[in-house]
């Protein structure tokens, strides 16, 4: 038996939290960035495993042999043969791994075959419910005490059982975990043991998460309350006199995208800012890689351009996006060299967010368009600059040749150079375009011509007829992007008034608050 060194761990048990993303803790973040292997419940979303290391493997419970009940023998048995083996393991629980999560359970497993772990705690449900819905769970006038209960007790337990009569005299809010299936048996329960009928009660579902739902009732309709609302498990049951002091609009409801579904159809590389940008708005986002970046197929253009502007061969070095940016200077590195290659050229960029790709390196751009972030803001911007000069373009292996053909009536060179390849990765079946095909996405975001035609071009016949319906809204990030798309016969609902992805962003909000939440 491999004994580990306690100050050590290899195994760690993390609370997820409730949902959002953003209520991962700092420790979770910095433990699955250096996992192995990350083991999580089938209730954590998946968005949170983009916090662990593209390397891990990863997996979810559901995968291991058995039922629910008979999982957690072979749990065990993986996080112990997993950490013998010297590998680092995440086990991913939803909100707090010792708050109805088995975390007991699995630290004792580990304790007993002496392997060293850690505890992470996570927002458990509760706290995640009363800040979203903006309900008091403790209140001076109302409720000065929570307890937390489970709806769901294991069966002939040979401990002792949830004690109803105390619960129901109990002086502050029950928030109830795992109880829907049972409600009318707990609503029963309470009221019998002399629980008031008319105590304030409300049940949530996904509390954090775009798709959070809730109702609210007194405690003798909570249960047709639920199901005239449709809620289903899993939930979060709240009966308590603080629920009265409930926001009439909670601030996360509020938000301009609250329930909206949107599609980034961004390379997975850079969509994750979007998407945090989308979902702290309270959308449901959904992600769809429209094309992939790559090193281009054929190096010899990008090494020829670096050795020429390490002789000085070029007076103006131009970037059209921040992929060009960092596909450039990695193979400056590769070749054992730095930023210094650039010397004397100077640097101009289709934007802000490029030249922000360009500050990581501690290089600054000479030029940037002030409004019109496009081939012809570049164009027009940069144009006064380089009459009788020669410019190098670093650009992808297809897109429009604007640029060149304006940049060449004043320049006395201008060449283009292929820094990245941009491949179509959309494949024709997956759950995006089911989802599509259902019509579970509102908003779908083009953040370029090229990625637009890559995406309309895996629609079939359903979706299309979708967005020719309007069921789908498909949103431009300029009118560059928006000719693309009416070129290929679609409709386009917006276009982004500052070509950025904050401006495609804002386009979307727009056109959601132009219609009712459906």
């Amino acid at each position: 038996m491999l004994m580990t060194d306690p100050s050590q761990p290899l195994v760690f048990l993390v609370g997820a939290g409730p949902g959002s993303p953003g209520l991962l803790t700092l420790r979770a973040a910095e433990v699955l960035a250096r996992a192995d292997l990350v083991l999580y419940d089938q209730l954590v979303p998946e968005r949170l495993l983009e916090f662990a290391s593209p390397a891990a493997r990863t997996m979810c419970v559901r995968e291991l042999p058995g039922q629910h009940p008979d999982k957690y023998p072979h749990i065990h048995s993986l996080l112990i043969e997993t950490a013998r083996a010297g590998k680092t393991v995440v086990r991913l629980k939803g909100g707090d791994p010792l708050i109805f999560g088995r975390g007991g359970e699995e630290a004792e497993a580990l304790r007993t075959a002496g392997i060293a772990y850690e505890i992470v705690p996570g927002v458990t449900a509760a706290i995640a419910a009363g800040a979203y819905l903006e309900i008091p769970l403790t209140h001076r006038e109302h409720a000065s005490a929570i307890a937390l209960v489970t709806g769901h007790e294991v069966p002939n337990k040979p401990g002792t059982r949830i004690d109803w009569r105390a619960l129901s005299a109990f002086p502050g809010t029950l928030a109830i975990y795992m109880g829907i299936a049972r409600l009318p048996i707990i609503v029963s329960e309470l009221l019998k043991h002399g629980k008031d009928p008319k105590t304030p009660a409300a049940i949530v579902e996904r509390a954090s998460s775009g798709e959070q739902r809730s109702v609210y009732a007194t405690l003798d309709g909570i249960e047709d309350a639920r199901r005239h609302g449709g809620l289903e498990a899993p939930g979060l049951i709240l009966v308590g006199d603080a629920i009265a002091r409930r926001a009439a609009a909670p601030w996360f409801e509020s938000r301009p995208l609250f329930g909206r579904r949107v599609l980034v159809t961004r390379p997975r590389h850079q969509a994750l800012g979007m998407v945090q940008k989308l979902e702290h708005l309270g959308a449901v986002v959904s992600r769809l890689s429209a094309v992939d970046i790559r090193e281009p197929a054929d190096l010899s253009g990008i090494d020829a351009a670096v050795s020429q502007l390490r002789r000085g061969e070029w007076d103006w070095l131009v970037f059209t996006s921040a992929n060009g940016v960092h596909a450039l200077l990695r193979r400056v590195d590769a070749f054992g060299l730095d930023v210094r290659v650039l010397g004397r050229v100077r640097i101009a960029t289709i934007g802000p967010k490029t030249a922000a790709a360009l500050r990581e390196y501690r290089v600054r751009a000479d030029v940037v368009p002030d409004a019109t972030f496009s081939s012809e803001g570049l164009a027009a911007a940069l144009g006064p600059h380089v009459g009788g000069q020669r410019v190098l373009l670093a650009r992808a292996n297809r897109g429009r040749d604007l640029l060149r053909q304006e940049l060449a009536k004043v320049a006395a060179a201008v060449e283009q150079v292929t820094v990245y390849d941009q491949v179509d990765a959309i494949a024709p079946e997956g759950a995006v375009l089911d989802a599509l095909r259902r019509g579970e996405i509102r908003y779908v975001t083009l953040p370029s011509s090229n990625i637009a035609r890559g995406v309309l071009g895996a629609f079939d016949e359903t979706i299309r007829g979708r967005v020719a319906r309007g069921e789908i809204h498909l949103v431009a990030i300029s009118p560059e992007t928006g000719k693309a798309v009416r070129e290929l016969g679609y409709p386009v609902a917006a276009e982004a008034d500052v070509f950025t992805e904050d401006g495609l962003i804002d386009a979307v909000v727009r056109l959601a608050r132009a219609e009712p939440v459906t």
